[in-house]
């Protein structure tokens, strides 16, 4: 039981409950203590009840936000990518193999997506490249 971490973090949405691992006991059981919870969207870190975290316990929940946060970030990209695959399947799927009903159940629908993506990506790209130059 020794390989088990100190702490451990359940996740939860936007954020986590921590608890402190206990394996040093009489009974030998693993014991959780709820010692925090973690809102990642507000940076907050909020003790449980009345206890004062140890500067141990603030450093490893610091660095579980920074991994959590590149995680999400690294997924959010990777996200992004497999929507581009995606759209490229269905433009496919919709020249070959799509029945007249089923490009009715779902061609209005498509059509608003990519137009309201079409118009943020275009408004953002203006944006990034500034106004033009006279």
């Amino acid at each position: 039981m020794s390989d088990l971490p100190d702490y451990h973090f359940r996740i939860r949405e936007n954020g986590a409950a921590v608890f402190r691992i206990d394996t040093a006991n009489r009974q030998r059981r693993i014991e959780m203590e709820q010692i925090a919870t973690v809102h990642l969207g507000k940076g907050e870190i909020r003790p449980q009840g009345a206890r004062a975290l140890t500067e141990e316990d603030l450093a490893e929940i610091t660095r579980w936000i920074e991994a959590r946060r590149a995680l999400l970030a690294r997924r959010e990209m990777d996200e992004m990518h497999r929507t581009v695959e995606q759209l490229n399947l269905t433009a496919h799927w919709a020249q070959t193999r799509a029945t007249p009903e089923q490009l009715d159940e779902v061609t209005d629908a498509l059509l608003l997506a990519m137009h309201d993506l079409r118009s943020v990506l275009v408004r953002k790209k203006a944006d990034r490249t500034g106004p033009p130059e006279t």
